[in-house]
Formats: C-alpha cells, structure tokens, sequence
C-alpha cells in the first residue's frame, strides 16, 4: 500500500476514531492499515486484537472517498479484507491473478497472505467500504457468502448491503461496551445481504434495466391487493411479460410471481392482525375467490395457516 501522507494527515482525517476506553492504535500501525491518497474517509477500530482463537471478528474498517491517484500494492496484510464499491471504476487484481474492472455493485475479498493491487480511474475515483477481519473460521463464512479469497463478485441491487455497511460504520463511531458484538452483527448481516444478492454482472443496460425492475417492484408494492397476473402488471409498465420475468430473475433471483403474492401475503396479515378480519375477508381483499388456495400461499409465505396465525395471536395476552 502506497503510505506517502504524513501520519498527521491520516489521524486528522479520522473523525472520532479512537474509543474512549482504548489507547488509539500507533503511529506505525496506522501506516500500515490504513491508505493513503483518499480525499475524504471515516474509519473504526472495533477489535484491533482479537483474542487467539476467536472465531471471527472485525479488526477495522471504513468508507474511502478516493483521491484520483489511489493505488494500493501489496503482498500481504494483517487480516482478511472484503471490499464494497459503492461509487467509481477501477480496476483490481488479487492474488497475482487476472484484472478485473470493478464498479459499482462490486464486492472482492483478499486473503490476509494474498498480493492485492486496486487503482482507481483517475477520471471515476472510487468510493467504497472494506471491512477487515480475523479469526479461524473468516475463510469458511467467506466462502459461504460467495467471496471465497480471491473471489470479486457483482451483486444486483447493491443499495441493500450499502445500507448495512454505512450502519457498521455508524455504530463503530459510537464506542460503547457493546460497540465490537454490534460490528460483528451488523457484518454478519452484510456478508448475508452478498450472499442473497443474485450476481449480476455489469452490462451497457444496465441503468435501464435497473430502474425498469424498480418500476415493477414498486407498483407491486402499491398494488398487490388489486393486481391478479403478470400480463396485468405488464401493461402498466409497458413492458412484455417474459421480459419482466427475467428482470426479476437478474435482480433478485425470484419470479414477479413470487414477489407478487409475497406482498398479497403481507397485506392478508396484517387484515388478520390489526383488524381482526376473517379468513375469508382477508382472501376477498388480496383478490382470492377461494379462501382453500389463499389458505395454501398464505401458508407458503409464512410458514402457517390464517387461522394458526390468528389463533396464536388471539392467545397472547395484550
């Protein structure tokens, strides 16, 4: 890594860093940890040294609003790094292996022994979250998030991982006695949020595509009481059947289908629970003629019947 700035300059671009109850890491640890030529940047030193033995933790991590001239070369660093572009292009390398272009949705993880070189396009700098990690199960819960060492990856809709590493960040700033168990949590949710994402590969449609799945979803949302098929749906949009299909399928690794009576699933619920309604009122009113095969999908979606569902909640006391 490329440490040309001044330790003084690292430490001041470092709002809150140092927990009260912790001394803050050294001049010549920040050095090597952290890089140099980010324009703006927030970073958090949950667990800098993890107990022996631990079975995985964060050590550090932040968000790097990248200087045009970012490059990181290394051979090796302390711990396990995964990497989320939030922003930008570039390019990375791992492990001596091929480039590979990295925008945003990108997500790579590098082993603690293994080379890693990211340059940023001079004209698109990268803005983008790492988290680094220890322990003796990291390389196995990596693996089972899709980012084996090595691994760079690109995941649809990226806004929900987003959402849970600007989180972590968040309550790494906070330092209290719960502040590294929250980290841990919150990175374990975000390495579930890599490994539901549905991999997507970037493409020159991409916007458009996007933005025509976030069209569907959201007049499912609106409109799943009333909406009965596909080919109604479609019409809204202008868009043909089977082409939504496959933009469910690229973005979110299920069928409209599926989303649709997700949602009407949801809407039933809520009839039962808030107001109290009848089984068959709450299937009239999601556009079921026949209360049997709600009964069928409501208990797909959340793994019970109507009348279970109202029954044990009618049961807990208020």
């Amino acid at each position: 890594m490329d440490n040309s700035d001044s330790t003084m300059d690292i430490l001041d671009r470092m709002p809150d860093r140092h927990p009260p109850h912790r001394s803050p890491p050294s001049p010549a640890v920040l050095d090597r940890l952290l890089a140099s030529h980010v324009a703006g940047s927030r970073y958090i030193f949950p667990d800098l040294a993890p107990k022996r033995g631990a079975a995985w933790t964060i050590a550090l991590a932040g968000r790097e609003r990248c200087s045009p001239d970012y490059l990181v070369d290394r051979e090796s660093y302390p711990f396990h790094v995964v990497e989320l572009i939030v922003r930008g292009s570039g390019v990375v390398r791992l492990g001596g292996g091929r480039k590979h272009r990295v925008g945003p949705g990108a997500v790579f993880s590098c082993a603690s022994d293994q080379a890693c070189w990211l340059k940023t396009d001079p004209g698109d700098p990268l803005d983008k979250f790492f988290f680094a990690l220890a322990g003796t199960q990291v390389r196995a819960r990596l693996a089972a998030a899709h980012l084996t060492p090595g691994t760079v990856r690109h995941i649809a809709l990226p806004a929900e991982a987003i959402v849970v590493a600007e989180d972590l960040i968040r309550e790494g700033q906070r330092h209290h006695s719960h502040t590294t168990a929250i980290c841990v949590k919150l990175l374990e949710l975000f390495l579930l949020r890599c490994e539901a994402a549905p991999a997507d590969r970037p493409r020159p449609d991409d916007d458009r595509a996007r933005a025509n799945f976030i069209r569907c979803k959201n007049l499912i949302e609106e409109r799943a009481a009333s909406l009965q098929t596909l080919e109604e749906l479609a019409a809204l949009v202008h868009l043909d059947p089977s082409s939504i299909c496959r933009l469910f399928r690229r973005f979110q690794g299920t069928s409209p289908y599926q989303e649709l009576t997700r949602r009407k699933m949801t809407i039933a619920a809520g009839i039962l629970l808030e107001e109290g309604g009848l089984v068959k009122e709450a299937a009239a009113r999601v556009g079921f003629d026949d209360p049997y095969h709600f009964s069928r999908c409501f208990k797909s979606v959340h793994g019970l019947s109507p009348n279970a569902l109202s029954a044990l909640f009618a049961a807990r006391p208020r």
